[in-house]
């Protein structure tokens, strides 16, 4: 089987691959500069004669599927495969697998770092440090910066996957209280309590949101639940933008209804003037879009393909999470 590669992956990994499957040809889309569009992606194809194909950001389109019906499998190096057509790649009886928590570690480390810069003040502190305000004898510094620890605060998930769960196994340990809201997944650990959304809100001292995007949660989070936060708590989100009003917590902001945001994501990237907004608000720590961009969620992301790809073809279990289209396995035996 030719397996087209156009997903970064390590040489131990597309080694792995090329013994499990016979052939693989590496076009990693990064040399460009861009994701492969559908018409290239189709030129592609047919110029390497691929019978499977391992993606992360090309448009793998209804059309690209139609043109490779018989393809074996697709693979796709993220959480989610909203770049795939799944529906397509099912009525063609093409499995389709995803890596989920692939950058997980990534975004627990990134929302750390700047949740302790936001509740410390460190970005405005630097500042004034950098226009050379500090006069001799002044405690300017120690009294306008002064700021607030994580330990011992109340930190609110809503949805509780794996970078959720990584975010707050790693917060417990400074210590602070996590709770969380989930209606699909309950954990076993009783360090961590199950609430539900209104209580979430109202009693965290930081609420962060990890939530997919599906018609039930876009727009799910606005006026109602940011206006039960606390006066000094603090928003986060660093999964889809489209789960939250943008308005309402553009409003809650600008009116000191909540302490402040960090968010790594917009409604529009680049953004537009409502954005920009919320990112050139003080109270608002803004990141383009990089809590999962670590050159190690690569490394990641290849290791928990070739993971499922063994368990699914030579280990014949069909029942791994990353099998995104479980229809296909009515249809179909592999």
């Amino acid at each position: 089987m030719k397996v087209l590669v156009t997903a970064p992956y390590h040489e131990k990994a597309l080694n792995t691959l090329n013994s499990q499957f016979g052939e693989v040809i590496y076009k990693p889309w990064k040399t460009q500069g861009r994701a492969y569009n559908a018409q290239e992606l189709i030129a592609l194809l047919k110029e390497t004669n691929a019978e499977a194909l391992i993606t992360e950001h090309d448009e793998v389109t209804e059309a690209v599927i139609d043109a490779c019906a018989g393809f074996h499998f697709i693979g796709v190096c993220r959480g989610t495969p909203s770049n795939v057509a799944v529906g397509a790649a099912t009525r063609n009886g093409i499995p389709v697998f995803n890596t989920p928590a692939r950058n997980a570690q990534a975004v627990a480390e990134m929302f750390i770092a700047n949740l302790v810069n936001l509740m410390r003040n460190t970005l405005p502190a630097v500042a004034w440090l950098e226009g050379e305000n500090w006069e001799a004898g002044a405690h300017t510094s120690y009294l306008q910066f002064k700021g607030n620890e994580i330990a011992g605060k109340t930190i609110g998930m809503v949805g509780f996957g794996a970078v959720g769960q990584t975010i707050a196994n790693l917060l417990r340990h400074f210590p602070a209280d996590i709770q969380y809201y989930d209606p699909f997944y309950t954990s076993e650990d009783e360090g961590y309590r199950k609430v539900d959304l209104p209580e979430l809100f109202r009693t965290s001292d930081v609420v962060s949101i990890h939530l997919p995007v599906t018609r039930e949660t876009e727009g799910m989070i606005g006026e109602d639940l940011i206006g039960l936060m606390k006066k000094d708590a603090i928003f986060v989100n660093t999964a889809r933008a489209v789960v939250v009003k943008r308005e309402a917590l553009l409003h809650a902001i600008k009116n000191d209804l909540i302490r402040g945001a960090i968010l790594d994501v917009f409604d529009h990237e680049p953004p537009d003037e409502l954005d920009y907004q919320l990112i050139h608000h003080p109270h608002v720590l803004a990141t383009p879009h990089i809590a999962g961009a670590t050159f190690e969620v690569e490394d990641h992301h290849a290791d928990i393909m070739n993971k499922s790809l063994h368990q699914f073809f030579t280990e014949k279990n069909h029942a791994i999470r990353q099998l995104v289209n479980r229809e296909v396995l009515s249809a179909k035996v592999f």
